[in-house]
C-alpha cells in the first residue's frame, strides 16, 4: 500500500501462489477465506483518465479480472463481498449499491480520476441499482462483458456484442462445481456408507453412495438433459431412474423374502434415493445464472416438504423391513 495515497497495488500475473489458491478454492478448503483485502488498487500506472473497475474481494473474481487486463493502466476498486464471488455477492447483496457508495467514498476514488465512469461485471447488475449510484455520488454505472476475458476487446469500443452479453454455463463451467461438493461431502459419506454395509447390508450401502454420488457428480453433468426446467423436478427424476435399478436389484436377490417385504425394500429406494438427489441438486441453484432468487426460494419451499415427507416415510420403511429381518433371524 501507498501510505501517502492509501492506493493498493496490483499486477496482471498471476504467481504459482495465486494458482494454489484457485485450486484450494476450487475444493471448497477454507471455503471463506479466499480473499484480497478491500479498496482501490492501481494496475500498472493509471493516471487521471484511466479506467476504473470494480470487483468483488473473492480472489479467483479480483484474479480473474487483472489478469485479463495485461498491458492497460487502470484502477481497480474492490469491494468487501465477504470473500463471495461477484454473481452471489450480488444476490446477497454484498456486491450492492451501498457497498459501491461506501468504497468510493471511502477510498476518495473522486480525487484520482477526471471521469466519473464505473466498469462493473455484468453479473453484479442485480446487486446495483445505476440510478441511485449516480444520484448519491456522480458516478456513472457502465455494466463490462459476462467475461473478464472479454474485456481488452470491449474497451476498444465501450460496446459489449451479443456474445459478451451471454451468459454460459456450459459443461466445463459446470465440471469445476464438483470438486468443492464432494469435498465437503466425501467424509460423510464413506462414514455412513461403511455403517449401513457392516451394520443393514451391501446393498443398501451402494443406494446411498449412488444417491448421493448422483446429486453432487451425475446432477451437475446432466443438467441440461434432465426434463423439467426446476432443479428439484431433475433431480427427483435422475433419483428415480436410478432408485428403479436398485428396487429391481433388491427384488431379484430377495426371492427368499415374502411378498411384502421384497415389495417394501423396493419401495424404500424409491422413496429416498430420489428425494437424496433432490436436495443436493439445490445446492447448484447458487452456482448457474439462470436461475433467480424469488424462483429458487419459491422451490425450496414448495419441494422441500415433499423430499422430507418422502425421505422420512423412506426411511421408516427401512427401520421396520430391518427390525423384521433382525427378528426373522
Amino acid at each position: 500500500m501507498n501510505k501517502t495515497t492509501g492506493l493498493l497495488t496490483t499486477t496482471a500475473k498471476l504467481t504459482r501462489t495465486d494458482r494454489w489458491d484457485h485450486f484450494l478454492a476450487r475444493i471448497g478448503y477454507k471455503r471463506n477465506r479466499h480473499r484480497v483485502q478491500p479498496g482501490l488498487y492501481t494496475l500498472g500506472s493509471p493516471g487521471r483518465s484511466s479506467p476504473v473497475f470494480v470487483s468483488a474481494n473473492y480472489t479467483l473474481s479480483f484474479d480473474a479480472l487483472r489478469s485479463s487486463l495485461k498491458n492497460m493502466n487502470a484502477y481497480i476498486l474492490v469491494l468487501d463481498t465477504r470473500g463471495v464471488n461477484v454473481w452471489c455477492a450480488a444476490g446477497k447483496g454484498t456486491f450492492g449499491t451501498a457497498e459501491l457508495l461506501h468504497k468510493i467514498a471511502e477510498t476518495n476514488l473522486a480525487e484520482f480520476i477526471d471521469h466519473r465512469t464505473l466498469i462493473l461485471p455484468q453479473l453484479g447488475a442485480p446487486g446495483v441499482s445505476a440510478h441511485e449510484v449516480k444520484k448519491r455520488s456522480g458516478f456513472r454505472v457502465e455494466y463490462g462483458p459476462v467475461r473478464a476475458a472479454d474485456i481488452p476487446e470491449y474497451m476498444q469500443t465501450r460496446t459489449a456484442t451479443a456474445e459478451m452479453r451471454r451468459v454460459r454455463f456450459n459443461l466445463l463451467d459446470r465440471l469445476v462445481l464438483i470438486p468443492v461438493e464432494v469435498t465437503h461431502l466425501l467424509l460423510p459419506l464413506l462414514l455412513a456408507s461403511t455403517i449401513l454395509w457392516l451394520l443393514l447390508n451391501p446393498l443398501l450401502a451402494v443406494g446411498f453412495a449412488t444417491a448421493i454420488l448422483a446429486g453432487i457428480i451425475l446432477f451437475p453433468i446432466l443438467l441440461p438433459w434432465l426434463p423439467t426446467t426446476q432443479f428439484s423436478g431433475k433431480g427427483f427424476v435422475l433419483g428415480f431412474v436410478l432408485a428403479i435399478m436398485f428396487a429391481v436389484i433388491a427384488w431379484i436377490s430377495g426371492e427368499q423374502l415374502p411378498l411384502w417385504q421384497r415389495a417394501g425394500w423396493g419401495f424404500t429406494y424409491l422413496l429416498a434415493m430420489p428425494s437424496i438427489v433432490a436436495y443436493l441438486g439445490l445446492n447448484f441453484t447458487g452456482s448457474t445464472t439462470f436461475t433467480s432468487r424469488t424462483g429458487v426460494r419459491r422451490e425450496i419451499f414448495r419441494y422441500i416438504p415433499y423430499m422430507a415427507w418422502s425421505l422420512g416415510i423412506g426411511l421408516l420403511l427401512l427401520i421396520g423391513l430391518s427390525i423384521t429381518t433382525y427378528i426373522n433371524g
